[in-house]
């Protein structure tokens, strides 16, 4: 059959476990292309040095602990040079201004109530990433096709929700959990297979809604929506904002919340009165808790107005200097003049093919910047 590469959203709006803002929860899109006119022509520059260890929260990690010659494997050198470059621990990286202006409104709202989370490792078990947060089975985010197994039990985190069970049962109830995440995705101006995110997470103990007279679903969502319109007026001024039902596997009920912003609706992020079997399962028998999840790269691209997502792992100088600690919003400046160069190809392929496979092989050669 023939084949004319395309992008594509990673999962649907059912399944989609958390792309880009969830703990699964929401997606940006623009149409703006992003000029490789700066980079060198030949393309063998374009290929970063792999490196073959690297240390994570005080772990030290080697290349063949992750890309192996294993039929389980599909961790390509260029996903583990990623692992440990951390840009939302950077306070001058767009990711780390608005990391820390987050962290800014949780401080002053909750009385540094929240624990702050932002160097846990990536590499988690199949049962974190995907058992511990209730996906099914055999949903399709499980698949070799969308996700990046280490071996067969062990994955590169597709959502910072891989760490939720592990820090219940460790006694938080407030905490803020901020990473890297990854996901088998195409790359284009707004995809990568590579990003950020934040995933907040409250308990309440039975005392705290029983005074209020309404039910602990009830109070936990009313306190939820209060505290997340609060952060968005946080991040982005007086604007409107409306509440949309939604559906995720880990909380019932769902929402998104979305704001009209540069005249037209944006989703921001999506979260919920987390499902009581997850608290059961972690000793908070008598607790109900909200959690919600937002995508870093998806607010900042509107923040900083920055047109393509790949520039967030830019070293160019044009780039990085623009930005600067604790100075959210600074509006980035296009630093190349010449105009985009469009291309297209088709070609036969037979019916085994896997579009990823072939994308991560192109890029192994080429670079991020080969789209499409």
């Amino acid at each position: 059959m023939a084949l004319s590469l395309v992008h594509s959203t990673l999962f649907s709006k059912t399944s989609q476990l958390l792309l880009h803002t969830k703990i699964g929860f929401s997606h940006f899109s623009s149409s703006i292309p992003f000029s490789t006119s700066a980079l060198p022509s030949n393309p063998k520059t374009w290929r970063r040095p792999v490196i073959s260890v690297l240390e994570l929260g005080g772990v030290k990690i080697a290349r063949d602990d992750v890309v192996r010659d294993d039929p389980t494997n599909n961790v390509p050198d260029t996903i583990f040079s990623k692992l440990g470059l951390q840009l939302h621990r950077r306070d001058q990286h767009p990711l780390g201004i608005l990391k820390n202006t987050i962290y800014d409104y949780f401080d002053t709202n909750y009385s540094n109530k929240f624990d702050k989370f932002d160097e846990l490792c990536p590499i988690v078990s199949v049962k974190q990433n995907f058992d511990d947060v209730l996906v099914p089975a055999d949903h399709v985010s499980r698949s070799y096709n969308d996700t990046y197994y280490v071996d067969s039990q062990t994955v590169l985190r597709c959502h910072t929700s891989a760490h939720q069970a592990e820090l219940l049962r460790k006694g938080h109830t407030h905490f803020l959990v901020t990473g890297d995440v990854y996901r088998r995705d195409s790359i284009d101006s707004t995809h990568y297979p590579v990003f950020h995110q934040m995933e907040g997470f409250r308990v309440f103990s039975p005392d705290e809604w029983e005074a209020s007279g309404m039910d602990g679903t009830s109070f936990a969502a009313e306190d939820l929506k209060k505290c997340l319109e609060g952060l968005a007026t946080h991040l982005f001024g007086a604007v409107e904002m409306r509440w949309v039902d939604t559906y995720f596997p880990f909380t019932n009920p769902s929402f998104e919340l979305e704001i009209y912003f540069k005249e037209k609706w944006l989703e921001v992020l999506g979260c919920g009165v987390t499902e009581q079997e997850i608290l059961k399962r972690n000793g908070k028998l008598n607790n109900v808790a909200w959690a919600f999840g937002l995508g870093l790269e998806r607010l900042a691209m509107v923040l900083f107005d920055i047109p393509d997502i790949r520039l967030f792992w830019s070293d160019d100088e044009r780039f990085t200097s623009q930005f600067s600690k604790g100075q959210l919003g600074t509006k980035f400046k296009p630093f190349s003049r010449y105009p985009p160069c469009y291309k297209d190809m088709s070609f036969w392929i037979s019916e085994s093919f896997t579009e990823n496979n072939l994308c991560e092989v192109v890029r192994g050669i080429a670079g991020d910047l080969v789209e499409e």
